[in-house]
């Protein structure tokens, strides 16, 4: 179907105060749950499915939603307002059904700018990194004392949810940029960790990403925060500049940023940073977070912060404390002097920016790593990049079979095909999880890290841990 035909079902006119009683399509997911759990939190009569059960459809359950495992054309009988995402297919008869019976179909995206009326909106995009520069800065806000409301795409680690309705005015949302719809907010502030170019499927050419990002940074009422290291941002940064209201700029030294990461240490699962702010005194502090990209991103936060009106320092530092979202850099635990992480990247910026976080940490050690590629498309379009990155900062990568998700196989194209790209013997093919697991136990010593890298892999990780016992 054509991004026209879908957006024909959404609804077109202003939103309502009252949506009626609410129904969620796919409310097991990352962000829907999280945005299903705020409605009935709220009071709205809330009900949701997906095609299988999960602890995040239990979750929205627990909130006081009636949920179902299994889409069915009459759980939507009752509702008045059908809440959906881009990845549910026209041919869903709970949305077939909706549309037929004239009920007021909602994109995901949608019901969060209903969720977010009458608050002070901050919202993050960026190709990489954007639930963790989200969570870190709503963890940084409860440091600072404050509780804002907030909707993340991954759970936060410390906090165990991904969902908080707040009593601050505050209100941070992760903006999902893949099919433009982080256009839809209305909002304070925003935060562009980075630019890349993903999801044509969508956009159809870089021009077209770079030109969402622009109006992006346009929608903020006060400030766009932007990565202006980022080599793809970096090259569109006149356009950011002449669209936002105020435009202030962090990364690397050397890049004529406003706010600049000026040294990075890694020292253990903590880090020493000192950071330049342009008119300002500089900061030199120790914070509690693993690899060069996430002192990043906390300069990112912390700078966000500042424009909000905390102090700098105090706020790099509360940015500094947060401990991580699930699946990103996750630690799994220690068996035998062997540490077990596990992290959801699947692009290859995202793979480098893991993999280099477990070199700085294991010195002398052994990086390795079990890598599922995602998607036929991606493997195809970056094999030789990731196969490039696996050479750069891992000792062994064993690489399993492809996850289709969406995707039918595209010939040719296997994790087999793509181990064969490596120059050396430091990139294979496992035919299979437990061969990798097999290959992994056999080589890794005290002192190396082991990391199992993709978005279903972490399904590997109860065998692992346990041939690691022994």
């Amino acid at each position: 179907m054509s991004e026209q035909q879908v957006s024909d079902f959404y609804s077109q006119q202003p939103l309502p105060n009252d949506l009626g009683r609410v129904h969620f399509i796919g409310a097991g997911g990352a962000g829907m749950s999280g945005i299903a759990r705020l409605f009935a939190e709220k009071g709205c009569v809330v009900s949701g499915s997906d095609r299988s059960d999960s602890d995040n459809l239990r979750a929205v359950e627990a909130a006081g939603a009636t949920v179902w495992v299994g889409h069915d054309a009459a759980h939507v009988h009752a509702a008045d307002t059908v809440v959906v995402t881009s990845a549910v297919h026209l041919d869903n008869p709970e949305l077939q059904e909706a549309a037929s019976r004239g009920v007021r179909i909602l994109h995901r995206s949608q019901a969060l700018a209903w969720l977010t009326r009458g608050h002070r909106t901050i919202a993050v995009a960026g190709a990489h990194g954007k639930s963790t520069s989200t969570g870190m800065l709503i963890t940084a806000l409860q440091v600072l004392g404050h509780d804002p409301s907030f909707v993340n795409g991954a759970i936060i680690s410390q906090l165990g949810t991904n969902a908080h309705l707040g009593t601050d005015d505050l209100f941070v949302i992760e903006a999902d940029e893949s099919d433009g719809s982080f256009l839809r907010y209305a909002t304070e502030g925003v935060l562009i960790t980075n630019i890349d170019t993903e999801h044509l499927d969508h956009y159809g050419n870089a021009a077209a990403i770079e030109e969402a990002f622009v109006t992006f940074a346009a929608t903020a009422q006060r400030f766009a925060v932007v990565n202006g290291s980022d080599p793809l941002t970096r090259s569109i940064l006149p356009r950011l500049s002449a669209a936002a209201r105020r435009l202030v700029t962090f990364g690397d030294a050397g890049d004529g940023n406003d706010v600049e990461l000026v040294s990075f240490t890694a020292a253990g699962w903590h880090s020493h940073i000192e950071v330049a702010r342009h008119g300002a005194a500089s900061v030199d502090d120790e914070v509690e977070l693993i690899g060069r990209h996430n002192a990043v991103n906390a300069i990112g936060v912390a700078t966000v912060l500042a424009e909000l009106g905390f102090d700098f320092a105090e706020a790099l530092l509360a940015a500094g404390r947060y401990r991580g979202t699930a699946r990103r850099f996750d630690r799994q635990g220690e068996i035998r002097g062997v540490t077990v992480v596990d992290d959801y990247a699947h692009h290859p910026t995202e793979v480098a920016a893991v993999l280099r976080a477990a070199r700085e940490l294991v010195g002398a050690h052994r990086v390795i790593a079990i890598f599922e590629p995602h998607l036929f498309s991606r493997t195809r379009d970056h094999a030789r990049e990731f196969v490039e990155v696996f050479e750069q900062w891992a000792d062994l990568v064993e690489v399993v079979d492809i996850c289709a998700a969406r995707e039918t196989p595209i010939p040719g194209i296997t994790a087999a095909w793509m181990a064969e790209q490596a120059r050396g013997d430091g990139v294979r093919y496992a035919p299979s999880w437990d061969a990798a697991v097999d290959a992994v136990v056999a080589t890794a010593q005290p002192g190396d890290v082991v990391l199992t890298l993709g978005v279903q892999i972490y399904g590997i990780l109860p065998r692992l841990m346990e041939r690691l016992h022994g």
